[in-house]
């Protein structure tokens, strides 16, 4: 008898609960904006990894399954000349970073870059790529045959005193969206991140393109820090992309093209259940004392 009421006192609480849901996360820094293009490619031989960086902030735990990005291919290069893409997530600079190589507050510089704050991390919290079991598929379409941005960042990352450039001059190429999908889903605690998209082509290089900042038809969000850029010479350090290396007064700052969509638990059911639980522990007790 006790076993049947402890059955059906546990049924009623898992019916009376709704169905464990999840309730839908999406950000997105809006369409590019021609302003500049960064290059972003992985370590792969021959080519100097390259890695530019733009952030987003998540309010609690999130499962992050896919995102966009939006860059620049060669002129009439094919898509199938897409051999690999990668996707890492950095949280911010002092976490996951090594301080004794800084000065130190406030401006945390090295020997190689003016500051490291709000900066992405010395190394990333997580990755995926497109490779077998890298837990990451994507598709490339091409949104316009000939597309220029203003101005590059490729060759011109270079360690203080030399890193103002103004950059390389404007990049033409076919504007292309990747549509990506993790396989293996991104699970991040509420945090501030930075998102980090590198593409290997087969010739030729991607140039990740640039939003508006202060984003406009996206997602805005407080404190929106601009894009940061680093290639494996400068690695762990990093560079702004507008303060830094295309400089002037005042210095451009910007941010660049993504978006991100996911889920974020509820935990409502959960907590619902975890009372019909209780309840029954409970009933058991007192009956045990009766």
């Amino acid at each position: 008898m006790k076993k049947l009421v402890l059955i059906v006192l546990f049924a009623a609480g898992i019916a009376a609960s709704p169905a464990i849901a999840n309730t839908p996360f999406s950000f997105s820094t809006g369409s590019p904006d021609g302003r500049i293009g960064l290059a972003s490619r992985p370590d792969v031989p021959p080519g100097n990894e390259i890695e530019a960086a733009d952030d987003f902030i998540i309010n609690s735990q999130t499962q992050i399954t896919s995102a966009t990005f939006t860059g620049l291919l060669s002129t009439g290069l094919p898509l199938g000349d897409i051999n690999q893409v990668v996707v890492e997530i950095y949280r911010v600079f002092p976490i996951d970073s090594d301080l004794g190589r800084t000065s130190g507050a406030p401006t945390f510089s090295t020997v190689n870059v003016p500051t490291r704050v709000n900066s992405p991390s010395d190394v990333a919290f997580d990755s995926r790529n497109s490779l077998s079991g890298g837990g990451l598929n994507f598709s490339a379409s091409v949104l316009n045959p000939s597309f220029t941005a203003a101005n590059s960042i490729l060759d011109g990352i270079h360690p203080k005193p030399n890193q103002t450039t103004g950059g390389e001059g404007p990049v033409t190429g076919q504007e292309v969206r990747f549509d990506v999908t993790f396989t293996h889903p991104f699970n991040l605690p509420g945090d501030h991140y930075f998102f980090v998209p590198q593409v290997e082509l087969s010739s030729g290089d991607f140039f990740w393109l640039s939003a508006p900042r202060p984003i406009t038809t996206g997602t805005p969000f407080v404190p929106d820090l601009q894009a940061w850029i680093r290639n494996g010479a400068l690695d762990p350090d990093w560079l702004r992309a507008g303060t830094d290396i295309v400089g002037g007064n005042p210095a451009p700052t910007f941010n660049a093209a993504f978006s991100l969509a996911g889920n974020v638990p509820d935990s409502g059911s959960t907590a619902l259940l975890l009372g019909s639980a209780a309840a029954v522990l409970l009933y058991l007790r007192r009956r045990s004392q009766a």
